[in-house]
């Protein structure tokens, strides 16, 4: 487009027609964010540059070092356990939290209102939040920032989403080894929001201090609508949205909630689960709940709780690990028989049970050679 010759309009013998110029348009992209995405997709990181930025607390550094860990590649997965590796005598010095509930419960407008309050408080946080993936496109919408646009724009906080991508246990066990390279980067509060939805509450509940199920009043039947087991993993149940209209009726969802809990069994940790009321909204209880979760870690710690269930969390993910990997090397060296074991199973030509057993042997005969 040649935007600097005159307007054939503009000529005297048009008269009463004038054609301006125009603005002139900028470029879309920032030019220096251009620039600085260039460095950083031609620049190779080596395993020291990714420890000492990740140290330094290089929040570049970190998400490459996260995207590393997030990768298929045999070869990124090497370097990936050797940096967690080496980041792992900087870790464990952080409260970590796991936050679930219904979807609509309001979980992503909480983190950004209790993330506020935590960073103003002088703490550095990193969000961890799980996205489920379609499991048509096996897309993932990844909106979390946009949702905690406040947070996301502080300096003291790191938001990473995560796409679930149909594998519960790979990105629940990425997710902690994401969790341990932000406490090496110095966050020393990590909120790990679930997609709320299946097993996910189980996976990252084996992963955190403290577990935090969250609740909204005044949607029908407060207890209906809970798992007993999830209900038996809180550490504390948040009654969410408490305001305008809504205050009596969580007020009244507070008191059945707590009765109910007094009908299980004692909680392992020895503290007993509170239900408090909040408002994102508003910014009411969020202090509250910060107190909660300070005097159960003080708690827990004291009894030897705390950090015993830590090391059952680590010994967990070691054969949860195990499980991980020989199911992906199965299905990597029997790619061809799982095939033709396919083709028989359909056809009717070999049950499901037999075609199963058999590939399981042909796979451990050809590990053992």
């Amino acid at each position: 487009m040649q935007q600097n010759i005159e307007h054939p309009e503009n000529d005297a013998c048009y008269e009463g027609l004038t054609v301006n110029r125009g603005v002139e348009q900028p470029n879309v992209v920032n030019p220096a964010i251009a620039e600085r995405l260039k460095r950083l997709h031609k620049q190779t990181l080596t395993t020291d540059d990714y420890v000492n930025g990740i140290l330094r607390g290089n929040i570049n550094v970190l998400s490459q070092a996260i995207t590393l860990v997030e990768s298929a590649r045999m070869d990124h997965q090497d370097m990936a356990q050797e940096v967690i590796r080496r980041c792992l005598p900087n870790s464990g010095k952080s409260v970590r939290i796991g936050i679930t509930g219904v979807p609509g419960a309001g979980k992503s407008t909480f983190i950004e209102a209790f993330g506020k309050f935590l960073t103003s408080e002088g703490h550095k946080i990193a969000v961890l939040a799980i996205d489920p993936s379609s499991e048509r496109s096996k897309g993932s919408i990844l909106g979390d920032k946009t949702r905690m646009e406040e947070l996301s724009r502080d300096p003291r906080a790191y938001i990473r989403p995560s796409p679930s991508a149909g594998s519960l246990g790979g990105v629940a066990r990425k997710t902690r080894e994401a969790m341990l390279l932000c406490e090496a980067a110095g966050y020393d509060i990590i909120l790990i929001e679930t997609v709320g939805v299946g097993q996910s509450e189980t996976a990252v509940h084996s992963m955190v201090d403290f577990f935090l199920l969250m609740q909204i009043a005044g949607a029908g039947d407060e207890l209906q609508g809970i798992k007993r087991g999830i209900m038996e993993m809180a550490d504390s149940i948040i009654i969410n949205k408490a305001d305008g209209n809504n205050i009596q009726r969580s007020e009244l969802a507070k008191g059945q909630l707590q009765s109910a809990l007094h009908f299980f069994p004692p909680h392992e940790s020895g503290v007993e689960p509170k239900v408090l009321t909040c408002s994102s909204y508003e910014k009411t209880g969020i202090k509250e709940i910060w107190d909660n979760i300070l005097h159960y870690c003080s708690e827990t710690q004291q009894n030897g709780y705390f950090d015993s269930h830590r090391c059952e969390q680590a010994k967990y993910w070691m054969y949860e690990t195990i499980n991980e990997q020989l199911r992906n090397r199965f299905y990597q060296v029997q790619k061809d028989e799982l095939l033709k074991a396919e083709d028989n199973v359909m056809h009717n030509r070999e049950s499901s049970f037999a075609a199963a057993f058999r590939l399981l042997d042909d796979y451990f005969k050809k590990d053992i050679k």
